[in-house]
């Protein structure tokens, strides 16, 4: 007799993790299906913000922004190793809005949320203080505020953890092939994509949180139809080496009143983006073009004194952004809210998502196990808004206190090495360190910040299977290795392959 368990959820992104980890907390047994790597597509492919939405209030999307304004502030306590707040500097230019209307934004920013934590917005003379160093000298006058930054692959990846720690299966490289309904259950088939072993269960419920492959699986997976459907939109982000001081990032308007930001990135680069373009083909193959590299380099040297050039960028990326279709000609208007699609008709419930964005994955997945209430009425209550993601159980969230811990317990850890770890896996990072007494005993060193403890930690508890995983998202260190490093690492998974073989 196959398995039966209450959810089968398909899509390893931000809001799958987020639905699978609420559901396991709430009692249901849950399985979770991701055809690649956990993260691999749109969740690691962001603008890296958790942040309410500024421009969002241009559209009137009020409730969107309250929204995610509130969650702001409850993710921030949740995980305070991998979210936190950034102060953004915002040029005024008089041949855009105008400034009585950026401040009137702003101000609905600062009170929309029932902000506690993060400072409010200032007014900036850009010709005085030092945020305007950077600015060319026409833009005189500018506005600051507060907003949070998040490391995306890795709030998907700790979402995932928890659930697993809390009774959910969590299967990466495992595609859903097939889901067909059987009564009052859904009989489900799954394939190992490294393997090509099938392995068949049984669901009451069925999640398709596919993000930018919702449609296919609603048609090709399931063989059902739904109403709604998904736009998809392409964008892209930069890499360039950091031209400023300090920490502060920059928002800057562009001739089509796009908004951009250039943010710090990894302590010695800056991220910009991003674009907005309908896209229409496979979302596994979107890469930045050169039009959009173009595009944010204009807008960035529209603003700034020093002059960004094409080799100056280190590297490029994209993410497609399945958003909700409501009809919008622009794809900038388009909504960044989230719609469910639960259907019954036929027996076993499927519910599908549609839209979503980073900030506001964990009200999502409450308001996902809120329409699944009838069919699992002994399901505990909402419990996440006051609890913390694995490694952010430090005390009074305060990040600069644990850091001061662990310098301590481990005197003999390089600062940055201990800082960059503490940012990475919070309290988790005692993990891979316990026992160690120096350097030598963290193994081979693959990179400045990579050493094979942190690795093994990375394959043996967050499904790392390639060089590639730890690389570009349970880490960024491709963005601080050389070719060779990488080599090494590459091989070493190579090894142990074949070890296991």
């Amino acid at each position: 007799m196959s398995q039966c368990v209450d959810l089968f959820i398909i899509g390893g992104g931000i809001n799958g993790a987020g639905i699978a980890r609420d559901a396991a907390g709430r009692g249901l047994s849950v399985i979770l299906c991701e055809k690649d790597d956990l993260a691999q597509g749109t969740s690691s492919r962001s603008g890296k913000l958790v942040h309410g939405g500024l421009r969002y209030l241009e559209y009137y999307e009020f409730r969107l922004v309250r929204e995610a304004l509130i969650e702001r502030e409850v993710l921030l306590n949740s995980a305070p190793h991998i979210i936190w707040p950034m102060r953004f500097v915002l040029p005024h230019s008089p041949q855009d809005r105008p400034a009585w209307l950026v401040r009137l934004g702003l101000f609905l920013y600062d009170h929309l949320g029932g902000r506690k934590r993060l400072p409010g917005t200032r007014t900036l003379d850009l010709l005085r203080d030092p945020e305007g160093a950077p600015i060319k000298d026409q833009y005189t006058k500018g506005f600051e505020y507060s907003d949070c930054w998040v490391d995306d692959a890795r709030l998907v990846v700790l979402n995932a953890l928890d659930a697993a720690e809390r009774g959910a299966e969590v299967l990466t490289r495992t595609a859903c092939t097939s889901a067909r309904r059987n009564g009052d259950l859904w009989d489900v088939e799954m394939t190992d994509t490294v393997t090509g072993e099938r392995r068949k269960v049984q669901a009451r419920a069925l999640v398709n949180a596919g993000g930018p492959w919702v449609n296919d699986i609603i048609g090709r997976v399931t063989g059902t139809n739904s109403r709604r459907n998904v736009r998809l939109v392409k964008g892209s982000h930069i890499i360039v080496p950091k031209f400023w001081d300090g920490q502060q990032a920059y928002l800057v308007q562009n001739h089509d009143k796009r908004v951009i930001f250039i943010n710090p990135y990894e302590g010695d680069k800056a991220l910009i983006g991003t674009t907005d373009i309908p896209y229409d083909g496979a979302p596994e193959k979107v890469v930045a073009d050169e039009t959009e590299i173009s595009y944010l380099l204009a807008a960035v040297n529209k603003y700034f004194k020093q002059e960004l050039r094409r080799t100056d960028v280190i590297q490029s990326f994209s993410g497609v952004r399945p958003l909700y279709d409501d009809g919008a000609g622009n794809p900038s208007a388009v909504t960044r809210d989230y719609v469910f699609d639960l259907e019954t008709s036929g027996g076993a419930p499927l519910l599908n998502v549609f839209g979503g964005k980073i900030t506001t994955f964990r009200k999502l997945a409450e308001h996902a196990l809120q329409k699944l209430d009838k069919v699992f009425p002994q399901m505990g209550r909402d419990w996440t808004s006051g609890a913390v993601l694995p490694g952010g159980d430090m005390a009074g969230a305060d990040f600069v206190r644990f850091l001061g811990e662990i310098q301590q317990t481990y005197p003999w850890l390089p600062r940055d090495l201990a800082h960059h770890w503490a940012r990475l896996y919070g309290t988790r990072m005692h993990r891979f360190m316990s026992g160690c007494q120096s350097i030598a005993d963290l193994g081979a060193q693959f990179g400045p910040r990579l050493y094979e403890a942190e690795v093994r930690y990375l394959c043996k508890q967050e499904w790392a299977q390639t060089a590639e995983d730890i690389l570009h998202r349970r880490t960024k260190e491709n963005l601080h290795t050389t070719v060779s490093e990488q080599a090494a690492l590459v091989a070493w998974f190579d090894e142990k392959q074949r070890a296991s073989a």
